[in-house]
Order: structure tokens, then C-alpha cells, then sequence
């Protein structure tokens, strides 16, 4: 078993009495299903359907005074933790940027028995392990009670990356990516069965009418890795652009259309020569049924 404590992201809290309808009614995950000591995946997006932030979402037990805590991209907390309170009009709920007190401990490569407090399954692939949320000063006694190898982020990173999960700000960029550019349709992001949320008309038409055109999918390269932002090349037409690179596998945010247009082609960015590890009609990583 692996852990990492991943400094970059950020905790939001939404607690009260409407807490639940208040976020069903905003992001894209069923919030109806959430459960203590489980995790959702979800987003909240624009009226035109794309990603403002993306997020990992857990409900606190009773005992813990209830509520929701959102694993997100610590760049976007204190915005994040804005746009919902701009949303709560008269709802009886507070929101809390908690960056400051609580981070995220991801933990792979094996199941915590027990589970620490405040950890969850991350929903997103079976594969990726779990996350914790928890204080900072106590992510290395956790990791050494539960007799995990501490490694450095850039170790989570490199796994997530060969998990073909996507990460905002390097993979997609917010505020212009749809979710099914990003995979989460894929990654247990988006329940196509719920009620209304913030752009849900864009991305259900998407999801129906098969418009997705660009999909974030895996390569594997040799040698050094290519930058992130580097523009995807088949011969020499531009098909997109990559996103993470570590340990001989990237993630590119690539033009289905124009790959299938260009079959045969040589891919690379730069100097790299590319080769497309996932069939481009078949999903980047696994995923389960929400349940």
C-alpha cells in the first residue's frame, strides 16, 4: 500500500438543514445516494454545460453534525466555496472553505483495514485506491498506522495518470471543457437519471445525441516526458493537446475525429513519438455503476 498527501487540493464544507437539496439541485452527481463514508463524484458547471470545478464529494456522519465535504482543486477552493454561496440564495446552508485545516491523504494500491476516519473509496475507478481527509499534521501517522510507503505526490500522479483519470488545470482546462471531454460520464461523474442541476441540458443532449468529439485518452511514450500543453501532432495535422506525462504514460485531450481520419499516422508532441494505449471508442479507464 502507497500513500501520498496531495498539497494541491483543497476541502470545502456545505452543511445545514438544506445541504443535500441544495447541491442536488447544482452539480452534476446524485446527491440523493450520497452516504457517509462513501464518495461521489461531481462537478459544478456552467449554464452552457461546462466544468467550473470538478470534485470528490463525502457526507459526514450525524455524529459529526452532518454535511458535505468537497475534495477539489485547492486553486479553485475559495472560489468555489463563492460561486455555492452566490447559489444558496435563502437556503439554510453555510459553506466553508477549509482549506487551511483539512487536506486530501490519497492512499493505492491496497484497501486501509480499517478504514481511517474520514476516508472513502474514490468513485471515480476501483483503481485509483482511496482517499482521507484530514489535517495535515496527522497524514504520516495515518499513512504509517495503516503500514503505507510514503511517497511523494508526484508517485499519485504518475498511477493516476496510468488509471487514464484526467485532472483539471492540466488535463482540461475549467471553464472550457465539457464533462465528456473530461471523462466523467465514464468516471461515475455524471448521473444521466437525476433530476435538474446547472448546465444539465447541454451535457444530457451531448450524451444522447453522441457530440463528443474530444476525449481525454492515454499514450504511452519512451524517454524524457513531453510537456504538459504540448500540441498533439498525426504527421503534422494537429489532433490535440497533451495533458500529464509520467513514467512513460500521458493523458491528451485528443480530436476522435480526426484520429480516426488520420489512422496510420505517426503521433507525437515534439521530438516524442505517441502511441495511443485506449481504443478511442472504448472508455480511457474503468469504471463502475454508481451505486
Amino acid at each position: 500500500m502507497k500513500a501520498a498527501f496531495l498539497a494541491d487540493r483543497g476541502v470545502v464544507k456545505i452543511s445545514g438543514d438544506d445541504a443535500r437539496h441544495f447541491l442536488n439541485g447544482l452539480v452534476s452527481t446524485d446527491m440523493t445516494k450520497a452516504q457517509p463514508g462513501q464518495g461521489r463524484y461531481g462537478a459544478l458547471l456552467t449554464p452552457q454545460g461546462k466544468i467550473i470545478a470538478d470534485f470528490l464529494i463525502t457526507e459526514l456522519p450525524a455524529a459529526d453534525d452532518g454535511g458535505f465535504l468537497l475534495d477539489c482543486s485547492g486553486v479553485l477552493a475559495a472560489a468555489l466555496a463563492s460561486k455555492l454561496n452566490f447559489y444558496k440564495l435563502r437556503a439554510k446552508v453555510s459553506v466553508e472553505n477549509l482549506s487551511d485545516r483539512l487536506g486530501v491523504l490519497a492512499i493505492w494500491d491496497g484497501t486501509p483495514s480499517p478504514p481511517p476516519e474520514g476516508s472513502f473509496a474514490d468513485p471515480r475507478s476501483p483503481q485509483l485506491g482511496w482517499r482521507c481527509l484530514l489535517p495535515q499534521e496527522l497524514a504520516t501517522k495515518t499513512a504509517a498506522a495503516l503500514k503505507a510507503e510514503w511517497l511523494e505526490p508526484a508517485a499519485y500522479h504518475a498511477h493516476r495518470i496510468r488509471c487514464g483519470v484526467p485532472e483539471g488545470g492540466v488535463d482540461f482546462h475549467y471553464g472550457d471543457a465539457f464533462p465528456h471531454e473530461a471523462n466523467m460520464d465514464r468516471l461515475n461523474g455524471v448521473d444521466f437519471g437525476k433530476g435538474c442541476y446547472v448546465g444539465q441540458e447541454v451535457v444530457s443532449r451531448m450524451q444522447h445525441r453522441g457530440t463528443a468529439r474530444t476525449r481525454t485518452l492515454r499514450l504511452d511514450y519512451d524517454g524524457a516526458a513531453p510537456a504538459p500543453g504540448s500540441e498533439v501532432l498525426a504527421d503534422d495535422k494537429p489532433v490535440g493537446q497533451l495533458g500529464s506525462a509520467a513514467e512513460g504514460c500521458a493523458l491528451a485531450l485528443l480530436r476522435i475525429d480526426k484520429l480516426t481520419d488520420a489512422a496510420g499516422a505517426r503521433l507525437h508532441a515534439g521530438d516524442v513519438t505517441l502511441r495511443l494505449i485506449d481504443d478511442i471508442e472504448q472508455p480511457s479507464a474503468p469504471a463502475r455503476t454508481p451505486s
